[in-house]
């Protein structure tokens, strides 16, 4: 069976004009994660990440050649959903404050899967489709470790999906899983199954406890 192991990007830059780029946390821990697969000697032979700079530059940091992209595995567009529910006028404090932000976004991807928001730039159908389109990208023929880097909706949608799960699981995973988290799956070319979760093998011991962050 082949091995895919999706990671998610390193911390980006929460409330800041910019968040799609690593913090210099972020960079430490996709440093962190890189080597972990090292020491375990795991080789990729296919890289790929989606086209988003934290993506990217996490891959980079890990120690890793650029990769193949996809935009399947970009993130879903939170700031147009939170737009899109609030009528352009989301509250100070949802952009604010980091619990209320997350509580929030739950809420709002809840009543986005319920296609009960109107003027979003993507409705959830699409979203789950397009990750369908990038997980079938990934496994293909021609390599038997993948290792792709991605975000934390998506690789909520990817566990979700790979047990069957209602809708509404992609979000109560999203939220659990950490920045440079591991989550491996299994494939043969009419299989997919969830092998390990969310798995920080990198920040287990000593000062690597103080790299975990969900952001």
């Amino acid at each position: 069976m082949g091995e895919l192991l999706v990671i998610r990007h390193g911390q980006a830059s929460f409330g800041a004009d910019n968040y799609d780029k690593l913090s210099d946390l972020g960079h430490q821990q996709s440093a962190a994660v890189g080597q972990a697969l090292r020491d375990m000697g795991w080789v990729p032979d296919r890289l790929i990440t989606g086209t988003l700079t934290r993506q990217k530059e996490t891959l980079a940091s890990m120690g890793f050649d650029a990769g193949d992209t996809h935009a399947g595995f970009n993130e879903y567009d939170f700031k147009d959903l939170l737009q899109a529910r609030y009528k352009g006028e989301v509250p100070h404090l949802v952009n604010a404050d980091r619990k209320t932000h997350f509580r929030t976004l739950r809420e709002t991807v809840f009543q986005w899967q319920a296609d009960e928001i109107d003027g979003v730039a993507e409705t959830w159908e699409h979203f789950t489709s397009r990750v369908e389109t990038a997980r079938a990208a990934a496994c293909a023929p021609g390599a038997e470790r993948v290792l792709a880097v991605s975000s934390g909706g998506v690789i909520g949608q990817l566990t979700a999906a790979s047990l069957r799960a209602p809708d509404k699981m992609m979000m109560t995973l999203n939220l659990q899983i950490k920045n440079t988290s591991i989550t491996k799956f299994v494939f043969t070319p009419k299989a997919f199954f969830l092998h390990e979760f969310n798995a920080t093998p990198h920040m287990m011991t000593g000062d690597a406890a103080g790299l975990l962050t969900y952001s």
